[in-house]
């Protein structure tokens, strides 16, 4: 799997660890930065992800904040970008089966390495379980074409 990855200063710590994870994992990573613990600001990194999802040119995103609450108001701007910000393994899963969230959300500030890392291990490992699910995810693609 194609995964863009993005964070601000505060998410590069775990940001750096989660690309480790996911080459170890033989995923493919695409990598927006930040590249350092320099201040920075966190949408400009959202937007890369998000475009790179939206555009097909990765299959999901991983976005690493503080919180991982600025990342998610940013990434779910974009069009066909559903961000789920999770803070454990069922949030992640759920987000996945129910919402086919396709860019996962994560605060370096407000989880443990290892819980961050299950957490991705499951979201990426997690189908999306369509039936009536699908529908919903065609409510919102709507609410999104009527949005002004």
């Amino acid at each position: 799997m194609k995964v863009a990855l993005g964070s601000d200063h505060a998410g590069f710590r775990l940001k750096e660890r989660i690309k480790e994870f996911l080459i170890s994992k033989g995923h493919e990573v695409i990598d927006f930065g930040t590249t350092d613990g320099e201040s920075t600001h966190y949408p400009l990194f959202a937007k890369e992800v998000a475009l790179a999802v939206q555009k097909g040119e990765a299959d999901r995103g991983i976005l690493v904040c503080g919180t991982g609450i600025g990342m998610s108001i940013t990434a779910n701007k974009f069009k066909g970008v559903r961000a789920a910000l999770c803070l454990n393994e069922y949030m992640a899963r759920m987000s996945r089966l129910h919402n086919d969230a396709n860019v996962l959300c994560l605060g370096d500030r407000v989880l443990g390495e290892d819980l961050a890392l299950s957490i991705v291990e499951v979201w990426l490992n997690t189908p999306f379980e369509g039936g009536r699910h699908q529908k919903r995810i065609e409510l919102i693609s709507s609410i999104e074409k009527s949005c002004p």
